[in-house]
């Protein structure tokens, strides 16, 4: 049995107006990057190699957390939201109030036009943890909200059509336990502002 820590990456502009980002590549913001250089990984965490989404969001968090040379894995990429990137939730209610909630009552089967769902990004991150990294843990992995949910439904078998078994705070991460094919919570909402902000 080993370990691997997923953590969000910070802030983006995109992240503040409340706009979709999925695959889109954002950069973080001027605020993000104040606010990461505000973290630290746990020392109980700390020297763990670092994998990271190769979204420049997630990979500017990981080397601003010291992470100078993240791995980048395709896996850990947020949740492709097709056609919706770029919009916010209150204009894709407005446009098809209830195509859209009709949508949302599927859970893991929720998607985007043109995207996927988040079974499907669920299940390429268990193919990662599963089939590729079982040698190489404990890890930290910087990511995504989507993959965060993701992991958490991994572990606790939630659907994703009610709220989550725990909410995940944001600033913090999330440390699991990886066996036999399996993924298990070891420890949540593991607060990460512990230095004054510069």
């Amino acid at each position: 049995m080993s370990k691997i820590l997923f953590l969000r990456h910070g802030p983006t502009d995109w992240n503040a107006a409340g706009r979709i980002q999925g695959h889109t590549d954002t950069s973080l913001s001027l605020e993000g990057e104040t606010l990461v250089r505000s973290w630290c990984i746990p020392p109980q965490y700390a020297g763990w190699h670092c994998y990271a989404s190769p979204l420049q969001r997630a990979r500017q968090t990981a080397v601003l957390l010291g992470c100078s040379d993240p791995e980048p894995v395709s896996a850990l990429q947020e949740m492709n939201w097709g056609a919706w990137e770029g919009l916010t939730l209150g204009a894709l209610r407005q446009q098809n109030p209830a195509g859209l909630q009709s949508n949302e009552v599927r859970g893991l089967d929720f998607r985007p036009p043109e995207g996927e769902s988040p079974r499907e990004a669920r299940e390429r991150l268990a193919h990662w943890l599963f089939s590729r990294i079982s040698d190489e843990l404990p890890a930290i992995a910087v990511c995504h909200k989507g993959l965060l949910r993701a992991a958490l439904s991994l572990a606790t078998d939630w659907d994703m059509t009610c709220d989550p078994p725990v909410k995940l705070q944001d600033h913090c991460a999330h440390c699991y336990r990886v066996s036999d094919n399996r993924l298990e919570v070891d420890v949540l909402n593991i607060p990460l502002a512990t230095h004054p902000t510069e």
